[in-house]
C-alpha cells in the first residue's frame, strides 16, 4: 500500500543500531563488554543455537531451593518447564479470552477518555495485561497496581537481577510478591479452583508435584513477562500514532488492518529491544570470534530494522507482508504469550479507534519512549469520538 509509507522519525537507539549494521555487525564495547549482533540473520542464528548460546547467564550462585527460570534456563529443563504452561496459551485458550480480554479493555477506554489528557500506561496499557493474566492466575481481587509495581521494579532492574547484586527495594518487591502467591498456592492446595495456578498446583509431573519455588516462579514469570510485553505494545501503538498520524485515520476508515498494523508495530519498536545470551563454547559470528563463557547481546530491534530482510526498513508500512520480525525471539525460547500480546494490542487498538477521532502524546522524548522497560507515565492529548 503505497499511502502506508513515510520516513521514520529516528532515535538515538535506532540511529547507533543502524551504524552497527553498516559498520561493525558484530562488535563489542571495550575489551571486557558483551558482544553485540545487529544483522537479522546473525541474530536469528543466535537465537536459534541454544548449544553455543546459552540462556542460563547468570553466573550467582542460586538462591538453595529456588528453581530455574523458564526465561534463563535450557534443554532439557526449559522444554519440561514450557510443556507445563504451554496450553494456557494454545489457539484455542487464547481465543477464549477475547471477551474477557474486549469487555476489559471497553472499561478501561471507556474511562479514560473521559479525561483531559489522560495518562495512557496508567488506564490502559498496563491495567490491561496486569487484569488477563490475574485472570489466568487467579488473583483477580488482588491489588492489580500493586502487581504491576513488583513487575516493573524487578523487570526494570533484570540487569542486576540476572549478573549482579539487586538492591533492598527489587528484593523487597520479589519477596513481596512470592509472600503474596505462596498463601495463594497454600490455599489451592486445600481448595482448589478452576483456573491456571490451580492446575499447575495439582498437575501431576514424571517428578511428581511442582514444588512451590517452581510454582512461584511460573507465577512470577507470568506476571512480569505478560504484563510488560502489553504495556510496551500498546504505548508502542500510540507512539506509532504520534509519529504517523495518518494512521490512525488509516485505521478508522479500515479496521481491518489493524492485525498488520500491530505486526508492523512490533517490527518497527520492539518490545524489547535487545536479549541476552552466554556462550558456551568458542564460536564464531560473522567472522568475529567469541570466547566460551562471553556475554552476548542480539540486538532484536536492530534485527528489526536490517534493510537486507525488510524493505524501506525505516519506514513504517501498514500492511507490510511478508513481516518476519523478531520481536518475540526466535527458536525455543519464542515468547510463549505472543498470541496473547498480539490479542491484547489488537483489542486496545480496535477500542481506541472507535472511541477516538485523535491521539497524540502530550511530550515526546524519544530517548524515554525507547528506554528499558519504557516509560513509566505517558501522558497523551485525545478528542473524543463523535
Amino acid at each position: 500500500m503505497a499511502q502506508g509509507k513515510d520516513d521514520s522519525n529516528q532515535d538515538r537507539f535506532y540511529a547507533d543500531f543502524r551504524q552497527l549494521r553498516e559498520n561493525s555487525p558484530v562488535s563489542r564495547e571495550g575489551d571486557e563488554g558483551p558482544w553485540r549482533v545487529a544483522l537479522y540473520d546473525d541474530v536469528r542464528a543466535v537465537l536459534r543455537d541454544p548449544d553455543s548460546f546459552s540462556s542460563d547467564v547468570s553466573l550467582r550462585p542460586r538462591e538453595p531451593g529456588a528453581s530455574p527460570s523458564m526465561l534463563f534456563s535450557d534443554p532439557p529443563i526449559h522444554n519440561h518447564l514450557r510443556k507445563l504452561i504451554s496450553r494456557a496459551f494454545s489457539p484455542r485458550a487464547i481465543a477464549d479470552q477475547r471477551d474477557m480480554i474486549t469487555r476489559r479493555c471497553e472499561q478501561l477506554v471507556s474511562h479514560m477518555v473521559q479525561q483531559e489528557q489522560p495518562d495512557l500506561i496508567y488506564e490502559l496499557a498496563s491495567p490491561l495485561p496486569v487484569t488477563v493474566i490475574a485472570d489466568m492466575l487467579g488473583v483477580t481481587d488482588g491489588n492489580m497496581r500493586e502487581f504491576k509495581r513488583w513487575s516493573d521494579l524487578i523487570f526494570g532492574n533484570i540487569g542486576e537481577v540476572l549478573l549482579g547484586e539487586p538492591d533492598e527495594v527489587v528484593i523487597k518487591a520479589s519477596e513481596e510478591m512470592n509472600g503474596y502467591f505462596q498463601s495463594r498456592i497454600d490455599g489451592l492446595r486445600e481448595r482448589p479452583e478452576q483456573h491456571l495456578l490451580s492446575r499447575l498446583v495439582h498437575v501431576e509431573t514424571d517428578e511428581g508435584h511442582l514444588t512451590d519455588s517452581e510454582l512461584l516462579m511460573f507465577c512470577s514469570l507470568l506476571l512480569i513477562a505478560g504484563n510488560e510485553t502489553t504495556t510496551g505494545l500498546i504505548s508502542a501503538c500510540v507512539r506509532i500514532f504520534h509519529e504517523h498520524p495518518w494512521t490512525f485515520k488509516k485505521l478508522k476508515k479500515d479496521p481491518t488492518l489493524i492485525e498488520s498494523f500491530v505486526e508492523e508495530t512490533l517490527r518497527f519498536y520492539a518490545p524489547f529491544q535487545m536479549t541476552i545470551r552466554r556462550a558456551t563454547k568458542d564460536v564464531e559470528v560473522a567472522g568475529a570470534k567469541i570466547s566460551e563463557g562471553e556475554l552476548v547481546l542480539p540486538l532484536i530491534a536492530s534485527a528489526n530494522r536490517d534493510e537486507n530482510i525488510f524493505a524501506d526498513a525505516d519506514q513504517f508500512i501498514i500492511d507490510r507482508d511478508p513481516n518476519p520480525h523478531l520481536a518475540f525471539g526466535s527458536g525455543i525460547h519464542n515468547c510463549i504469550g505472543a498470541p496473547l500480546a498480539r490479542l491484547e494490542g489488537q483489542i486496545a487498538v480496535g477500542a481506541m479507534i472507535e472511541h477516538l477521532d485523535e491521539i497524540s502524546l502530550v511530550e515526546y522524548d524519544t530517548e524515554l519512549l525507547s528506554r528499558f522497560g519504557g516509560p513509566g507515565k505517558l501522558l497523551i492529548d485525545i478528542q473524543r469520538a463523535n
